[in-house]
């Protein structure tokens, strides 16, 4: 980003024409971040609850005094139980320093329970681990060459646009462009072709393609014998989805099947772009493996505009260990503390119980640090997160830029910085740059980066480990191992001085395999998940919440509900910024015709979404985007701005994802009634 800036305060905030992979180009949320960064209800001083939780109300108070009474309450729970304090945190910045350095290294000091961070995309980490080794992929500049491109899962105009202007260049060129997609999103609409699945069936059209592929002939038998592991087992597997059972399954027709493998399997450079959201499932672990399987069958890794991407995150060669410094936990490494599943923390807090009983949530949760994350709004199955928020004997520590769903229940508020005004360095899991991000201006108020209010913490608890204390600045010179090939010639002053430098990739990644997996090939058959007791194959798992696998439950409920998030929100953030809110406007439901004739639902109709775990309401859209038994809530609304006080998260479920553990936030039945 450029940022301008006139007597202190930034005033426009651009992309950088220079930067390789996004041409100076920002998506409609980060364009507006200076509205963002000097909002008028933005958080510049440290507070102190006076109301009841979930009130809101609050009294200034002074830095000195905020750290006193952080560094008292979490000393007292650690002298006796150090895992009851548990941090939360995700991707409110995704920078190494301002993420997990400090904080990390301050809660394994402590002892504190760790946290699982597994609410977004674990499941697609997972699934490329055990197929490729690591989240690697082909390189986005190079989808621009393509002459397929499948866009499985993803709505790139809304949440990837610099992949998008190489998939519309590849168009130009004559590209063919096939969304797979339970809704005619954005994007959908701009491709050849829209393929309208069930949600959560992603992994059977996999393999039913592979089943035509392999029937047909249509695979790359050199690349099969020299860079794949296991191709008879995945054969004897994919035999037995038959286009005809995978059109039952993903409710789609038998010839659009045929039609696609055989394009697909017919197409030298053809490229497949996953996103996360085919992933938010039971299945969706199996289902990235089984897509991923897909490019080496038919040879496609050959070419460098042929492949798959899902994450480019793996090729950078981040310090986790020096980042983090686990080795600061007491017990580490034959002992480590807890560790809780983001995803299930309403049950954790509401649900203690002896480690191994019928929770397995272990100790009582005492006090939680939240940062970089809002998880009253974002968490699943959100009217027990709240009530577990709620709770009376919970010391909650909130850092913030606003006063958000979750900061109304903290009894500590403590203003952050933004980008603009911290020191840090990125990785990406777009594109293969690494960035640095220097402050623009200074901190707005009396707001503090991340890392040093936790060093403030750490000094009021007497703590005294060097790690704990280490400069912005050591932490960013320690965030990479710059002695990887991939950063050849880099280091952090020379990042500094450039913005961004290039990671040495090949041009094709796995034209002659090299996979980061054990066998060095694309593992179709992984040793590792059998040694775990799963299934060393891709398969395809019906939802949780299916007819298929809750016939009982999808009588009462017989809609399946996606929460995919809105263009003008990135999850909860940018949702108080009123320019992009407006454009919003408020919260819709998208569904089919005849599901809303046969419920009396008419265009413009409050409509009152439910299931056993809660409601949301919501203004019906009577459209044909969403194919019918499906509703499409686009999201995520903080609670306080939505007209009833509710989110989709209401009816999203704390159940996990096959592999990763991540959450199955489209996974979801539901029934709509008029309001």
């Amino acid at each position: 980003m450029r940022v301008t800036v006139e007597n202190g305060r930034a005033i426009k905030v651009t992309g950088d024409p220079d930067h390789p992979p996004t041409h100076g180009v920002l998506c409609t949320k980060v364009s507006r971040y200076a509205d963002r960064v000097h909002h008028a209800r933005r958080l510049t001083t440290p507070m102190k609850r006076v109301g009841k939780k979930g009130e809101g109300r609050f009294e200034p108070i002074t830095w000195d005094q905020a750290f006193a009474l952080a560094g008292r309450r979490l000393s007292e729970i650690a002298a006796r139980a150090p895992e009851a304090i548990v941090p939360y945190s995700y991707a409110g910045t995704m920078g190494l320093v301002q993420g997990d350095s400090i904080a990390q290294r301050f809660f394994h000091k402590l002892g504190a329970s760790q946290l699982d961070r597994a609410i977004c995309a674990s499941a697609g980490a997972a699934g490329l681990k055990y197929t490729y080794g690591a989240g690697l992929g082909m390189l986005t500049e190079f989808f621009s060459e393509s002459e397929l491109i499948l866009i499985w899962g993803a709505n790139p105009i809304a949440s990837n646009l610099h992949f998008w202007t190489h998939a519309q260049e590849a168009k130009r060129n004559g590209a063919r462009l096939i969304a797979i997609d339970p809704y005619r999103s954005l994007t959908a609409e701009k491709c050849h072709q829209h393929i309208a699945l069930k949600p959560g069936t992603d992994g059977a059209l996999a393999l039913g393609m592979m089943h035509v592929l392999i029937t047909e002939n249509l695979l790359d038998h050199a690349y099969i014998a020299d860079h794949t592991l296991g191709f008879e087992s995945l054969k004897a597997r994919a035999l037995t989805y038959a286009p005809a059972r995978v059109a039952q399954i993903c409710g789609v027709n038998e010839e659009v099947i045929v039609g696609l493998a055989r394009l697909y399997g017919n197409t030298r450079k053809s490229a497949i772009r996953m996103n996360y959201g085919m992933q938010r499932v039971r299945g969706g672990g199996n289902a990235v493996r089984a897509i991923a399987c897909l490019p080496s069958l038919t040879g496609a890794w050959r070419d460098r505009a042929g492949g798959a991407l899902l994450s480019s995150s793996g090729w950078a060669p981040v310090d986790s260990f020096a980042l983090a410094r686990p080795d600061l936990m007491p017990g580490w490494p034959s002992a480590p503390s807890r560790v809780i599943n983001m995803n299930e923390i309403g049950n954790a807090l509401l649900n203690p119980g002896d480690a191994g009983g019928a929770t397995g949530f272990g100790p009582k949760i005492e006090a939680m640090v939240v940062y970089n994350s809002n998880p009253v709004a974002v968490a699943p199955d959100s009217e027990r997160v709240a009530a577990g928020f709620a709770r009376e004997d919970l010391f909650t520590i909130v850092l913030e830029h606003f006063q958000t769903d979750t900061a109304d229940y903290a009894d500590l508020l403590l203003p952050a910085t933004t980008q603009l005004e911290h020191l840090d360095v990125h990785k990406s899991y777009g594109h293969t740059h690494v960035m640095a991000n220097l402050p623009a201006i200074a901190p707005v108020g009396d707001a503090r980066p991340n890392t040093e209010i936790f060093r403030g913490i750490a000094r009021a608890m007497g703590l005294t480990e060097r790690a704990l204390f280490e400069s912005d600045e050591e932490v960013a010179a320690a965030a990479f191992r710059w002695d990887d090939a991939a950063l050849a010639g880099v280091d952090w002053l020379t990042l500094k001085r450039s913005g961004w430098a290039r990671l040495h990739v090949p041009d094709a990644p796995f034209a002659h395999g090299g996979f980061r997996t054990p066998s060095g090939k694309c593992e179709f058959y992984s040793e590792r998940l059998a040694q775990l007791g799963l299934d060393p194959l891709p398969d395809y798992l019906p939802p949780h919440e299916s007819a298929e696998n809750a016939p009982e439950l999808a009588a009462r409920y017989p809609l399946a509900m996606i929460s995919p998030p809105a263009r003008n929100f990135l999850n909860s953030t940018f949702v108080n910024v009123e320019s992009l809110r407006s454009t919003e406007g408020e919260p819709h439901l998208d569904i089919h015709p005849d599901d809303a004739q046969h419920r009396g639902i008419a265009e413009g109709d409050r409509v009152r979404i439910f299931n056993d775990r809660g409601s949301m309401q919501a203004r019906a859209r009577i459209t044909d985007k969403a194919r019918e038994g499906l509703v499409v809530g686009l999201s995520i609304w903080w609670k306080k701005l939505a007209p009833d006080g509710r989110n989709a998260n209401q009816v999203t479920s704390q159940a996990l994802t096959d592999l990763g553990g991540s959450a199955t936030f489209y996974d979801c039945l539901v029934e709509v009634e008029r309001a």
